[in-house]
């Protein structure tokens, strides 16, 4: 739009405050967002700044000298290149945004189980930079193959009264429509299934339960085609003598629409809450923080190949995490034996949990299609599709009451949790556990809580990367940011004053507390937290904010604990004739570097058989892509724990191998010195030796669990005119234990970080008033981009003590450094406080500028609006004021 009435009236004027304030005033007045525009104050916000930045360049008169004013204007403060500037009072003005990014990665290699613990490059790279790699949709389409697309409701709750296509090209490829009454006698209406909690309906019969629900597919000739057809499909609805839709965690609070854990997956309070609020000397009675909900963002979208076979068989490739399961549903679903259906997964183009559940309903759809057309059925969502049938991670209320003393220890912690669940149990019954669980990296004295996992219309939420956990820790930061700001004390000193000692953590985790000797969090936390390095650095944010009006840092240190669980894995090793080594596991490759740790431990366990001690057998190595006839009991691959157990399950096969082969090895090298590794195979293969060995490795009971320690550093800096956040600094310890590999970790530490910053600062999951997802793509939901990383990112894995109860003394990496990513969400708060003090903001409940509710994600509009939207217009009314 174009502002003419600004452009008269500054014609030929001196910028001056009272020039820009009225200059302002009409802005606001010729801006005037369409119906239906999001953020409409924010933009009307954002107009004013740009138009403030411009003429600030421009006035000579604003009487600011003793501030770094300028709105464009920043400076280092020493902080980027790692090291600080000699004198405070040193400013350097730069563009933060053409910073280049600068890291430093330290990890420790072993020798003592080489090649395990080496950093070696991951198994495949080349053939995935080079596009050689094959997915599910690389699979050369077979002949006569069909191609589907999934027809949804647009209604949260609504009767399907018919399906038609208006005449189009697309609508004359249509060759049929396979819905809820196509699945075969015998057969259930289901989509997928989770650990006996519930099932998920493969297709809405007769009514649609929420909006994005699978109503059908349409098959056509092309793929394209398919998508097309899918898009033009009118849907004739009835809301006749339905309820309303339950949508939102009130509404179904109000309704008591909940899904009931079992008792077994049910966390237990601490201590007794009454007596602990009695002892504290401060109560915060009743606060609330909200988290929304956050997309996967696999680079592969949902994918299926079904091909029917003879005999009422059907093979199915599949991007899925739980081959096994996928085999169960699309079983029940066709009604046949388990045996009938082979699901093949080679690898998944990124998962994150996405490829668990929803997974199922795309291999079933594509598997009840086949059986009925007799003939391959391929179906690849679009990202549109996958973004709106996801379903993504679980949006949370929270309300909490907490007591403490002067001095910052906690006493007491009751929470109120409601967890949006969805239309299906899915993976909502376990989430209470997982948040009370890494909540409890602090001792709260006493714990209590009332959780609520509610059923609502609109799609199943899902594990995604640090289920509940996620949540959990960063509800406990702002717990303690809350008390720290009520005390008006340093928060880092609240975080300490409540870490635990040895003692407490048995007291909150129990066994999983494993030995004294394991628990390095304390360590790790003071390593960062008092350093000289982070003392430094907040003297320098606080000066900075002293010297800077548009801008304000922050820095803050976070602590995380993160429970895992290893579980039953099968592992299977077959020596072939010529040497080569084939190895098959139950987890699945999805770009976390199993197959480069399970290579790595084969070549180990068969090493002394070796004259290398194994590493010359790396090469001879493959692993073979998951099959569920093949490798029975493959379980599923989540819970960061997959890459670990399945080398354990490896490792027992090897073992049984060397068990057979080195009474052999040993009588060779009797007679005629050092046996090679293909010599010796050749013997044992002419004297008929099975060299074929399967493990089915299960934990030990006394150790079903451990705890994961971490903390991270970040400091931010905060535009104050437009609600823009760079991240300029964040600082990683991991302790990853003994690392099967220290460049497969440290990939997942650095990257699972910056997929939590996506979810705590950009990714907007936003839906319309039934529940429809709206951020269905690029244009409207933000992941991070290289501008999101940290302008200085450092990582350095922690090594722990030995524990001889972990598989070679290693942890696991996957889904705990996400936890991490809250430091940015907490320095992001400390510099918005830092600006709200300076303009004397005090929105929200508490009407305070040191205390607000900051909920997640905190996205420019979120971090504007807590700075204050007309912190433009009050800062000249102020100069104004003060010339008068």
């Amino acid at each position: 739009m174009k502002a003419g009435n600004v452009e008269d009236f500054l014609r030929g004027k001196s910028v001056s405050p009272s020039v820009m304030l009225e200059a302002i005033k009409l802005l606001k007045d010729a801006i005037s967002p369409s119906v239906g525009t999001t953020h409409p104050e924010y933009r009307v916000s954002l107009a004013v700044s740009f138009l403030f930045s411009f003429l600030s360049s421009l006035a000579s008169n604003l009487n600011e000298t003793a501030r770094t004013n300028a709105p464009n204007g920043s400076s280092t403060n020493g902080i980027m290149n790692g090291c600080a500037e000699s004198s405070l009072d040193k400013h350097v003005k730069v563009d933060i945004d053409n910073l280049p990014i600068r890291s430093r990665q330290e990890l420790i290699s072993t020798e003592e189980y080489k090649p395990v613990g080496k950093p070696i490059k991951k198994a495949g790279a080349e053939l995935q930079a080079s596009g050689e790699a094959v997915y599910v949709d690389d699979i050369p389409a077979p002949k006569g193959c069909l191609y589907g697309a999934f027809i949804y409701s647009t209604h949260p709750h609504a009767q399907i009264k018919g399906i038609k296509f208006g005449s189009s090209l697309a609508s004359h490829k249509v060759i049929a429509v396979i819905d809820a009454k196509d699945i075969p006698s015998g057969g259930e209406n289901i989509g997928s299934t989770f650990a006996g909690l519930g099932d998920e309906a493969l297709f809405a019969d007769s009514v649609s339960e929420f909006a994005g629900q699978n109503i059908g597919i349409v098959i056509a000739e092309t793929q394209k085609y398919a998508h097309m057809a899918a898009k033009q499909a009118i849907i004739e609805y009835s809301t006749e003598n339905l309820e309303p839709p339950i949508l939102t965690i009130e509404d179904a609070i109000q309704h008591n629409s909940y899904f009931h854990p079992p008792p077994s997956l049910a966390p237990k309070p601490v201590g007794n809450f009454s007596e602990g609020m009695h002892e504290a000397d401060h109560k915060i009675l009743s606060a609330e923080v909200k988290l929304e909900s956050q997309y996967y963002f696999y680079m592969e979208t949902q994918v299926a190949l079904a091909i029917p076979d003879e005999d009422n068989c059907i093979t199915v490739y599949s991007s899925a995490q739980m081959p096994e399961a996928t085999q169960s549903v699309i079983a029940r679903c066709l009604g046949i034996p388990f045996h009938n259906v082979r699901v093949i997964t080679r690898r998944v183009g990124g998962g994150f949990g996405g490829k668990a559940m929803k997974a199922m309903h795309v291999a079933s759809a594509c598997a009840v299609a086949a059986f009925k057309l007799r003939c391959p059925v391929r179906m690849y969502l679009d990202r549109k599709t996958d973004m709106i049938m996801a379903g993504g991670r679980h949006p949370m209320n929270v309300k909490y009451s907490v007591g403490f003393k002067s001095d910052g220890r906690v006493t007491a912690l009751h929470l109120d949790l409601g967890i949006n669940s969805g239309i299906s149990p899915d993976y909502g019954p376990i989430m209470p556990m997982a948040v009370i669980g890494s909540m409890k990296k602090y001792n709260w004295g006493t714990l209590a809580f009332d959780i609520k996992v509610c059923k609502t219309n609109v799609s199943s939420k899902s594990a995604m990367r640090a289920p509940g956990e996620v949540q959990g820790s960063f509800i406990a930061e702002a717990i303690i940011e809350h008390v720290a700001s009520v005390l008006s004390v340093d928060t880092n000193t609240v975080r300490r004053k409540n870490l635990h000692d040895f003692e407490s953590l048995k007291v909150f985790f129990g066994g999983s507390a494993g030995e004294p000797s394991t628990y390095s969090l304390v360590t790790i936390f003071d390593k960062l937290a008092l350093s000289p390095d982070y003392q430094h650095r907040a003297v320098m944010v606080e000066h900075f904010n002293s010297s800077n009006r548009w801008k304000k840092r922050g820095i803050s240190c976070v602590p995380i604990t993160y429970a895992v669980s290893p579980r039953p894995t099968p592992g299977r090793v077959s020596i072939l004739n010529d040497g080569s080594i084939a190895v098959e596991v139950g987890g699945v490759e999805i770009g976390q570097g199993l197959w480069t740790k399970v290579k790595q431990m084969t070549a180990f366990a068969l090493g002394q058989l070796c004259p290398d001690g194994g590493e010359g057998l790396l090469e001879k190595v493959r692993v073979i892509q998951a099959d569920s006839l093949s490798m029975i009991q493959g379980g599923w691959t989540a819970g960061s724990t997959t890459s670990e157990t399945s080398c354990e399950a490896v490792r027992q096969s090897c073992a049984a191998l060397v068990e057979r082969l080195k009474p052999m090895k040993e009588d060779l090298e009797a007679n005629s010195g050092m046996v090679a590794w293909s010599s010796l195979i050749a013997q044992a293969a002419m004297a008929s030796v099975n060299l074929s060995a399967q493990s089915y490795w299960t934990p030990d009971p006394t150790s079903a669990s451990y705890l994961n320690y971490g903390a991270a550093v970040s400091e931010v800096e905060v535009d104050v005119l437009t609600g823009a956040t760079t991240i300029l600094r964040s600082d990683l310890v991991y302790d990853c234990g003994q690392s099967l590999n220290p460049a497969v970790d440290l990939g997942q530490v650095e990257g699972a970080f910056v997929q939590g910053i996506g979810f705590f600062t950009n990714e907007e999951y936003t839906t319309n008033s039934d529940g429809l997802v709206i951020s269905d793509g690029t244009w409207t939901y933000k992941i991070p981009t290289v501008d999101t990383i940290p302008k200085q990112f450092n990582v350095e894995l922690f090594n722990s003590y030995r524990n001889q109860k972990h598989v070679l003394s290693s942890k696991a990496s996957g889904e705990p450094p996400l936890l991490l990513a809250s430091s940015v969400h907490c320095a992001m708060r400390e510099a918005i406080r830092a600006a709200r003090k300076e303009f004397s903001v005090c929105t929200g409940p508490a009407n305070s500028p040191v205390t607000f509710q900051m909920d997640v994600p905190a996205t420019m509009v979120a971090v504007k609006e807590l700075c204050g939207l007309d912190v433009v217009e009050k800062h000249l009314e102020s100069l104004l004021a003060a010339k008068a």
